[in-house]
């Protein structure tokens, strides 16, 4: 081999082993500052989609999903059905004095839109939660308005307007939430048909659905759903994603959400393409 060519290979190989050695920490500073990116976006929306996370990222798929699990591993973030969420996605039960206390604007905002919903003469059906309670504050029918309620908190919101008949589901009461429970409520919603239901729910999930924490209000809940011609949920935002021990319905079910501009596009999109509409507001 002439001089030169040793010259030229030994450089050569002196390149190939200053880009291997700059290679691996490069990489790793790449994905590095990806990882922070997906923490600092769920930090702030909660929950993400793999698909969001590809067109923010720019990247694959199976990029994102090796990201997802490894994040995890670390005990950084939980992995969803198709997606990631900052908090744990299955819900534990929380008392009504504890959920009062979060998201106050959000709900509020949401409550009110919901209120424009009625009309004169109306009949009803309010479901038990926070978000539902907050609902019937807004309550100012002209005329004659028909509520049938399980929650105990909605029942004193409403007590005092003359203009609204009332019927309270009986049964056991639930003390986290306020509310009745049971047999005897769910054979009172077999005899009777409203235009609409008010649903709080615990969850919303794309694939598994409305969800709650508890299995004997789910139930009822689904009762409700049978007794009325159109189904509105009241969440904030901040239940997409998640999951509750106790299934309500697939999405299909639902007619209208009322949430706040937590929501992502993405989440927005997928819920109208199933056919549902989705109503943001701001909170108040």
């Amino acid at each position: 081999m002439k001089i030169y060519e040793k010259i030229n290979f030994t450089f050569f190989r002196f390149i190939i082993f200053v880009l291997s050695r700059f290679e691996q920490p490069l990489e790793k500073k790449y994905y590095m500052k990806r990882h922070q990116d997906i923490l600092d976006r769920l930090t702030k929306e909660k929950h993400l989609e793999v698909l969001e996370l590809c067109e923010m990222l720019n990247v694959s798929a199976v990029t994102i999903r090796k990201d997802l699990k490894f994040l995890e591993q670390k005990g950084l973030l939980h992995r969803t059905h198709g997606g990631a969420s900052i908090e744990n996605p299955y819900i534990n039960e929380r008392t009504v004095l504890d959920k009062e206390k979060i998201s106050v604007e959000e709900k509020n905002g949401i409550a009110q839109m919901a209120a424009t919903r009625i009309v004169e003469n109306d009949s009803i059906l309010i479901a038990s939660g926070t978000t539902v309670q907050a609902f019937s504050k807004y309550i100012q029918p002209k005329n004659k308005l028909t509520v049938i309620t399980s929650s105990l908190h909605v029942v004193l919101h409403l007590i005092n307007d003359k203009n609204i008949e009332i019927l309270q589901l009986g049964g056991y009461i639930r003390h986290s939430s306020a509310s009745v429970i049971g047999n005897y409520a769910e054979y009172i919603l077999q005899n009777v048909s409203c235009s609409k239901l008010f649903l709080g729910v615990d969850g919303i999930d794309l694939e598994y659905g409305l969800s709650t924490t508890n299995l004997e209000e789910a139930e009822l809940n689904k009762k409700m759903l049978n007794a009325a011609q159109k189904v509105i949920v009241l969440a904030d935002s901040s239940k997409f994603g998640k999951k509750s021990f106790a299934r309500i319905c697939d999405l299909s079910r639902v007619d209208e959400i009322i949430t706040d501009s937590g929501i992502s596009d993405i989440k927005r999109k997928k819920l109208e393409e199933k056919e549902i509409k989705v109503t943001i507001v701001n909170g108040l």
